[in-house]
Formats: structure tokens, C-alpha cells, sequence
């Protein structure tokens, strides 16, 4: 008999003790069923809404924000941090404003967006922009901050344009940095896009919960933030599996 293998063992073992703890707390915590739904109901009540078309097309929305402001997080914060890292003075002169910015909550943008691009998505996507943006310009100029000088002697001396070295070694030596720090991002524009459509949009899954709490449904409000847990679990899955690709493999050994 072929045992399972570890990395699937421990997380289906702890799973399945989440899973019981619920259903035991539900069922004998003292908690009316409309007040703590069970595994079981939430379970029908998601797909009760897919049958529906509610939770795809919440979900397709929530997706949409979340990619859209994050691509164009990475459009613009990672060659602004491949400039930062190359020049010591742009650094200087924009690091500032970068950490002045930073720790703003993108949810304090909240009234701001709302007032800028009104209601629907772009208030949602501007938001993941901002949330996505700063942590990227910071990763990708300390990744390149961190690529040894003998790697740009050597380009020098073979007479490499500046599309070569950055095509050669900037990009392969930082991928590792920035893969994680796309990884840990993703997270939070995840986070970030469920909190902004609870005000300033009229669907996706932070929509959903919401309205169903309004309508004191909380079987469909745990269906939400089931369904979020498991989205999320599912765009983490897709960046790991990049951080595995061949070529981040050969930037981590080159180190």
C-alpha cells in the first residue's frame, strides 16, 4: 500500500481537526444554528449559491479587481525598484516619499477613492494598486540592491547594452526576492479587495458577506469567507508553484 505522502498527510490530518472542532462547537457550543452554522450547511450553502450563480459571479468579481490592480502594481513598482536599485541618488531622492506612504492602510484611501472614481470597480482596484505597490517597489530594489557587483563588472567587460544586463542578470538574480514578495502582496490585495467591496462596490464575495449579513443570513456570510479562504489558498498554490520554476531555481543557486 503506497503512503501518502507527508505534505498532503499533515495538512489533510489538520484540516480534518478544524473541520470536527466546528462541527463540535457548532452542535454543542450552545449557539442557535442561524447564529453559527454548521460545516454542513455552509457547505450546502455554497452550493446552493453556485447553483444560483451568485457565488461565480462574485467570485469573478472579486478576481477581476484583484488582478487588474495588481498587474498594475507590478507594471509600475518593479521597474521603479529595478531604477532604485541602480541608482543610488533616485533612491535617495524618492525613499521619503516611498516610506512616508507606506504605512498608510490602503482602507484609510477608502473616502478618497470613493470621492475620485465613484462607485464600481475602480475605487476596489485602485486600493489593491496602492496596497500591492509600495511592498513591490521595496522588495525589487533591495533584490537588486543584493546582486553581487562582479555580475556587472563582468557585463561591462563584454560590453553587454543596458537591455542585456537587465534582460541577463538584473531579472534572473532578483526573481527569487520578488516571486516571495509577489507572493506575501497577492495576500494582502487579497485582504484588501475583500474589505473595499463591503463599501464601496455593489458585488464580489466582501459584497456578498455583507448583504448577507444585512439579511441575517450568516450560512451565506461563512460561504463567503469560506470561498475566500480557499480562492486565496489557491492564488498562494499558483505563486508557489512559480517560485519552483527553473529558472528561479538556477537565480537561488547563483546567489
Amino acid at each position: 500500500m503506497k503512503i501518502l505522502p507527508r505534505s498532503f498527510f499533515l495538512p489533510f490530518v489538520t484540516f480534518c481537526g478544524v473541520t470536527l472542532v466546528w462541527f463540535l462547537a457548532s452542535a454543542f457550543g450552545g449557539w442557535s444554528s442561524q447564529v453559527f452554522p454548521g460545516p454542513l450547511r455552509v457547505v450546502a450553502s455554497i452550493w446552493e449559491l453556485t447553483l444560483n450563480g451568485s457565488m461565480i459571479k462574485h467570485t469573478i468579481a472579486s478576481l477581476f479587481r484583484v488582478t487588474a490592480g495588481f498587474y498594475l502594481a507590478i507594471l509600475f513598482a518593479v521597474p521603479l525598484g529595478m531604477l532604485f536599485g541602480r541608482s543610488q541618488n533616485l533612491m535617495d531622492a524618492f525613499n521619503p516619499i516611498i516610506q512616508f506612504m507606506r504605512p498608510i492602510s490602503p482602507l484609510a484611501w477608502i473616502p478618497l477613492a470613493m470621492l475620485w472614481f465613484g462607485i464600481g470597480d475602480m475605487p476596489a482596484v485602485f486600493l489593491i494598486f496602492l496596497s500591492s505597490f509600495f511592498p513591490l517597489v521595496v522588495s525589487t530594489t533591495l533584490a537588486v540592491k543584493s546582486i553581487k557587483p562582479t555580475y556587472f563588472q563582468v557585463a561591462a567587460n563584454f560590453g553587454l547594452t543596458t537591455w542585456e544586463i537587465v534582460n541577463r542578470i538584473i531579472v534572473p538574480a532578483m526573481l527569487p526576492s520578488v516571486l516571495t514578495a509577489l507572493r506575501i502582496t497577492l495576500g494582502i490585495a487579497w485582504l484588501v479587495v475583500v474589505a473595499a467591496e463591503m463599501i464601496a462596490v455593489d458585488s464580489g464575495l466582501g459584497y456578498l458577506i455583507l448583504d448577507s449579513r444585512n439579511a441575517l443570513r450568516m450560512d451565506y456570510v461563512m460561504a463567503g469567507m469560506v470561498v475566500i479562504g480557499l480562492t486565496g489558498l489557491g492564488l498562494d498554490m499558483v505563486m508557489k508553484w512559480l517560485g519552483k520554476s527553473d529558472s528561479v531555481s538556477w537565480a537561488n543557486l547563483s546567489r
